[in-house]
């Protein structure tokens, strides 16, 4: 799959997948199930990023997984800035990921880096990174999500599926780019561009740390 687009575990897919083949006999449960897939996907796919993120970029007990997460967090999210006060600042892209389709209620607003002072704490032993800032997510009503999408202090990115069943077959599909779910109609994304090439860029680097992860 592109990694402009986050991917979902196949244990979260089945779960859904599971769900909405109920039994035929079972009208009245199976459409209440339907009728929550999208609040169940975003929730999942908030907690699963921002827990994600908090795993793969822990310092860990080792000088080793500390320094790997210290260059990954200099190498994605530091930005050289001399007209800061500290040469630096820190990428601070906001994401919207929803459906084109109401009735799935299916929003979640991504934050990197949304406030700075907490990307560092003092603790016992000294001044540590602290992993869980990278990044925020949350969980939006439809009208909530309407009125970020409008406001462009609020939101730089909006990626909006078909639909949360387009959002669910990704996993049966991890080849599929954003070029091809453009052309299928699957997904429309607005906004500043810059940030789909940032958020891909995220992407690749994190699915990169997982491989070493397994590797080890």
């Amino acid at each position: 799959m592109h990694a402009t687009l986050p991917a979902l575990p196949q244990g979260i897919h089945q779960i859904l997948k599971s769900g909405l083949q109920l039994s035929e006999t079972s009208n009245e449960l199976a459409g209440l199930i339907k009728r929550a897939e999208g609040k169940i996907l975003a929730n999942g796919m908030a907690a699963l990023i921002k827990l994600g993120f908090g795993f793969l970029i822990s310092e860990g007990l080792s000088d080793s997984k500390a320094a790997q997460s210290q260059e990954f967090f200099q190498d994605n999210f530091v930005i050289k800035d001399p007209c800061t006060p500290d040469g630096v600042r820190y990428y601070q892209g906001k994401i919207l990921i929803r459906t084109r389709k109401p009735e799935d209620d299916m929003n979640v607003l991504i934050r990197f880096c949304p406030d700075p002072s907490a990307l560092y704490i003092d603790t016992p032993i000294g001044k540590r990174f602290n992993p869980c800032a990278i990044v925020d997510t949350k969980v939006l009503s439809e009208s909530k999500a309407d009125q970020i999408e409008q406001d462009p202090d609020k939101v730089d990115l909006v990626i909006r599926f078909r639909d949360a069943k387009a959002i669910l077959s990704l996993a049966e599909r991890p080849d599929v780019d954003v070029v091809q779910l453009l052309l299928e109609n699957l997904v429309q994304i607005t906004g500043n561009f810059g940030h789909m090439f940032k958020f891909g860029a995220i992407g690749k680097n994190v699915q990169a740390l997982v491989s070493d992860a397994h590797e080890r």
